[in-house]
């Protein structure tokens, strides 16, 4: 009697734990910003840091900013004067990368290439560089269809920035 009792009990701490196993690896979550959602493998067999370069990175302050773009930096002084035309003079670049009407092609590039200049001065390997992002910022501001162009690119170079 005692041996079947330590049987079931080892039973049930196995199924705990692939309850648990399941529970951790299928974690679904809204992410901040895109209102979308993405399975996530955190669990103790898998984890995997994403999102370094990401606008929502950017906006948690969770790294330092580097020192040429202030946080408070207006978007009109940091990327001229036609942005000035196009967004509010008092936006910020903190708030640009807080952003979540991603469904606006000119709100979503200013969104990825706030973040795409920020990693352009702090990582190393990132394909654009300063004065390109700003450049080509400018050029797509001609259309919808260039700004979403522009944007998916841009957001494209801040998920596989490492």
């Amino acid at each position: 009697m005692e041996r079947s009792s330590v049987s079931v009990l080892s039973q049930l701490v196995f199924l705990v734990f692939l309850i648990g196993y399941a529970t951790a690896t299928t974690t679904t979550t809204t992410m901040k910003g895109g209102g979308r959602k993405e399975m996530r493998h955190s669990g103790f067999l898998y984890t995997r840091n994403r999102g370094r370069c990401t606008p929502q990175f950017w906006s948690s302050r969770r790294e330092a900013w580097p020192r040429m773009i202030p946080q408070t930096a207006s978007v009109s002084r940091i990327f001229g004067s036609r942005a000035f035309e196009r967004y509010r003079n008092d936006l910020t670049l903190l708030q640009a990368t807080e952003k979540n009407d991603d469904n606006n092609a000119f709100s979503s590039l200013l969104k990825q290439s706030s973040a795409a200049l920020l990693n352009s001065y702090t990582r190393k390997n990132f394909p654009f560089s300063a004065w390109e992002v700003k450049t080509l910022l400018i050029q797509a501001l001609v259309s919808e269809k260039a700004a979403a162009l522009q944007a998916k690119r841009f957001s494209l170079a801040n998920e596989a920035c490492t």
